[in-house]
């Protein structure tokens, strides 16, 4: 399939290729309307960087841009998220339709192969030739494989661009074993996606240890322990001598120090070296070590070529991170204004998330500056690790390393980067609470310069973020959306929100998490007032705790939370004014009109006359029906009063409802584990179905999906849902808060090898614990980002109970698997409740606004308003 993808957006391509013909015939007259022609070689983030720039900088020029790939730029900082299930076209940063639209003439899978400094002009490999005014390198880099004997053998790989990664995928369907060769940043990304496609992984490393250009030996040791829990077998000293053969695995690598590995495959990530050979070859200065010398103005030796990006060396140093390159760009491009402005290097700090590890480093990790100072606080319990280093008068921070908990990573940055004076006691900065430590956070952002850059990656300073306030800004969202803070990685997200917050303060706006204006408290504290006094009504809640007559946003919050706590039937006559249309109507409303109908099948597993029962159903009502990622059959197309008919028939064929309608537990998707695959380690269709059946309907903040896989391929795709389960020789290893949809998110690992019973109970802990803490609408996966102590706080309160309340929640989940009702057998059984499924108040009458055409064999919607007679034709559906 990928190479498939990767065909087709060739011949993509090649349709661009025809589409811009029209460009190359009409250059010469072109060229006489414009200043400058400007030809970008390269279309990485910080080529697009450059041209969008550009585009910006509203400057009359003609812009070409020539990328190697066939495709467009895409976003390399999460390109391992294609094994999370992102599509390549999920990761685009831009199209060809947005260029062409903005005037710009891209060529994409024609590399540059040949620069003509004499004549000012550039011939790509299949024989096009470009002139430029300004010509701008931003080949980027390659990844850097060691000269060693068989690395050209099949299943030795790279991890560097989308193609490689479904070369990876590809090779992974018949591989068991994976090796990555390079222990930094971008190997344990390698490491993390061979771990994701249920390989045995392992990485190998030279030096004596991990990420060793970031971190220091402290922290890379807790660092390894942390990856080598997740199943990751690090081997660090070793050095590869050859690569050969197997015969029980595919290769077998072979180390200096006398042992060996066997391996299905091997991904070389050690490291990257600059693309300068078209700038060698031009006879354009380039560094003893390779990349391509610039200036402040990111000129070459050639004032009419630039470099940006990986490719460029300024002062003796490649910049291999986006936001340096970002800055590169912002400079060349300010060569062609009248602002102009200088690359004086970047600050090389970076903060990720490596297979589910924090890790953090900044400024001078490693504490090579003169007579400069360090404090390390290491905790090998909690597996954590933070050192700060700073100036011999312990005024200045200089440097920071932080494993395991980066919660202060913003602030220490900024104290950093700015200069600003430490307190008296600077260990207090990395110390715990309970030895004397304060957070970073108690400086607060007010302390920032307005010029201090909150987002490096888009260069947004402190002073951008609070104007995007002062005029009117008071949501995240929005102040991403203005200031494209935070768009690119993400890791400055929490500082973003204190600097907003903190602004919004000083504006004398109150800075509040209320749920609204009728009740002066947040969800999990409205949560808290109902379950402590035993609140079983709105009208009650609002009367004693609120003000007014409710609206939309509290209504239905609170009729979810009375749902969580006492399982109540949604539709009795004091609930039903809370709930929303889809809950009124024990439905899915589709934007025709109609509903869906989505009966529970737990696990997926179903049998042949239930089966049969559906398609009967489906025949019966002429619905369209669809099998979905969740193991369901959906059904669409029922109209209002056809609902409780076609449930009348489900339940008493022993169906209940699927709440495909609610914010609630929906699926627990499952492979077939031990029942039929040869690979499966643990039953895991009969671990969903009871799962499934435990938590069916439970009402929450947001919807909960689940997946129980059997073994470590990962079939039923556990680690992208609210609550993963996957199968291990010894139990059971759960993982929580992931989620697709629009923001997708790989889950964390939570808990390894569980037995039956300890999995049952730490579900049961987390799931109440959400539903307790989290806000309205907010996902497991954004109520972990922003819970005040991260993964680690809610294991502590999950696992080791630190709170005392473990049999507490344990006995609330309880209480609504005990009182579990299917909402639409109990509609069924009441007739005033069974009146409410018609059209019109006192009449039997039926909607006839509805018309239908049919596609691939099945019914779909269309209003007879949309209906359109074609010269005494039949009527023809209007194509939107």
């Amino acid at each position: 399939m990928e190479l498939q993808q990767s065909a087709i957006e060739r011949l993509e391509s090649i349709k661009e290729t025809v589409n811009n013909e029209h460009y190359i015939a009409d250059r010469n007259t072109r060229m006489s309307e414009v200043n400058k022609q400007i030809v970008v070689v390269g279309n990485g983030m910080v080529g697009h960087h450059y041209v969008e720039k550009l585009l910006e900088a509203n400057i009359t020029v003609s812009i070409t841009v020539i990328g190697g790939e066939p495709r467009p730029a895409y976003d390399r900082v999460h390109l391992s998220d294609y094994f999370a299930g992102k599509k390549p076209g999920e990761l685009a940063l831009t199209t060809r339709e947005h260029y062409r639209s903005a005037g710009v003439s891209a060529f994409f899978g024609d590399p540059v192969a040949h620069i003509n400094r004499d004549e000012k002009t550039v011939r790509t490999r299949g024989g096009r030739h470009f002139p430029y005014d300004n010509l701008v390198l931003a080949t980027g880099s390659y990844p850097f494989v060691p000269s060693i004997p068989g690395t050209d053998l099949p299943g030795c790989l790279t991890y560097r661009t989308i193609d490689d990664l479904g070369e990876i995928k590809a090779e992974a369907k018949n591989a068991k074993v994976g090796v990555v060769v390079g222990g930094g940043l971008l190997g344990l990304e390698a490491a993390n996606a061979l771990k994701n496609l249920g390989l045995e992984t392992h990485v190998v490393e030279f030096t004596d240890w991990l990420m060793g250009v970031q971190i220091d030996d402290g922290g890379s040791k807790i660092l390894q322990r942390k990856i080598e829990a997740l199943g990751v077998q690090v081997h660090v000293s070793k050095e590869t001598r050859y690569i050969k053969s197997g015969k029980k695995t595919r290769l077998m690598m072979e180390f200096a120090d006398g042992n060996s590995l066997g391996t299905d495959m091997i991904i070389f990530s050690a490291g990257i070296r600059p693309h300068d050979q078209l700038a060698r070859e031009a006879e354009i200065s380039v560094g003893e070590q390779g990349g391509i010398i610039i200036n402040e103005q990111c000129k070459t030796s050639d004032d009419n070529i630039f470099a940006i990006g990986e490719c460029a060396l300024y002062d003796n140093m490649i910049f291999g991170l986006v936001a340096p390159g970002n800055r590169m760009a912002e400079a060349a491009v300010s060569q062609l204004t009248e602002t102009k402005v200088s690359f004086k290097g970047a600050d090389m700090s970076t903060k990720l998330k490596l297979l589910g590890v924090d890790v953090g480093s900044i400024g001078d990790a490693h504490g090579t500056t003169s007579n400069s100072r360090s404090y390390v606080y290491s905790n090998e319990v909690a597996e954590q690790y933070k050192k700060i280093v700073v100036t011999e008068d312990h005024k200045k921070l200089l440097g920071a390393v932080l494993v395991g908990d980066c919660e202060d990573y913003g602030i220490l940055q900024q104290l950093c980067v700015n200069q600003i004076g430490l307190p008296d006691s600077p260990e207090t900065l990395i110390l715990p609470k309970a030895d004397g430590g304060q957070s970073s956070m108690a400086f607060g952002v007010e302390n920032l310069p307005d010029t201090a850059l909150i987002c490096t990656c888009n260069d947004v300073s402190k002073v951008q973020i609070c104007s995007a306030v002062k005029n009117g800004t008071t949501d995240l969202a929005t102040v991403k959306s203005i200031t494209k803070a935070s768009t690119t990685c993400g890791g400055c997200t929490p500082l973003v929100s204190q600097v907003m917050n903190a602004e919004l303060m000083k504006l004398g706006v109150e800075v509040n998490n209320y749920l609204c204006e009728h009740f002066e408290y947040s969800r999990p504290e409205l949560f808290d007032i109902l379950r402590n006094k035993n609140i079983k009504t709105f009208s009650q809640l609002l009367s004693e705790h609120g003000q007014g007559h409710g609206c939309e946003v509290c209504k239905a919050t609170v009729g979810s939370m009375l749902a969580s706590l006492f399982n109540d039937y949604v539709l009795k006559d004091e609930h039903i004014g809370l709930q929303d249309t889809n809950d009124v109507f024990l439905g899915n409303m589709q934007k025709d009109g109609t509903y869906s109908v989505v009966p529970r099948i737990p696990g997926g597993e179903i049998t042949p006359d239930k089966l049969i029962l559906l398609g009967e159903v489906a025949k019966q009502f002429d619905l369209y029906t669809k099998i979905t990622g969740g193991q369901r059959i959906d059904m669409f197309g029922a109209q209002l009063h056809e609902l409780p008919q076609i449930w009348k028939l489900l339940v008493d064929a022993g169906f209940e409802t699927g709440h495909a309608y609610g914010k609630a537990v929906r699926t627990v998707k499952s492979c077939v584990g031990t029942n039929w695959c040869r690979f499966g380690v643990q039953n895991s269709v009969a671990m969903s179905i009871l799962v499934e059946n435990r938590y069916r309907g439970i009402r929450s903040p947001h919807k909960i999906k689940m997946a129980v896989s059997g073994c470590a391929r990962e079939c039923a795709e556990a680690q992208s849902k609210d609550i993963g389960i996957i199968a291990t020789e010894n139990g059971w290893n759960m993982y929580v808060c992931g989620n697709g949809g629009m923001r997708p998110r790989h889950a964390d690992l939570f808990a390894t090898d569980l037995d039956d019973v300890t999995l049952i109970k730490y579900i049961d802990r987390f799931l109440m614990f959400y539903i307790r803490t989290a806000e309205k609408l907010q996902r497991t996966s954004v109520w972990l980002e922003n819970f005040e102590g991260g993964l680690d706080h809610i294991k502590s309160v999950v696992i080791d109970d630190e709170l005392g309340i473990g049999g507490e929640l344990e006995q609330a989940i309880h209480g609504l698997v005990d009182t579990y009702r299917c909402e639409w057998k109990t509609t069924l059984d009441d007739p005033v409740k069974l009146l409410r499924f018609q059209h019109f108040i006192n009449s039997e009458e039926t909607d006839q606004g509805l018309s239908y055409i049919y596609e691939r064999g099945q019914r779909r919607p269309v209003r007879t308003e949309d209906i359109v007679t074609s010269d005494g034709l039949e009527p023809i559906a209007r194509v939107r």
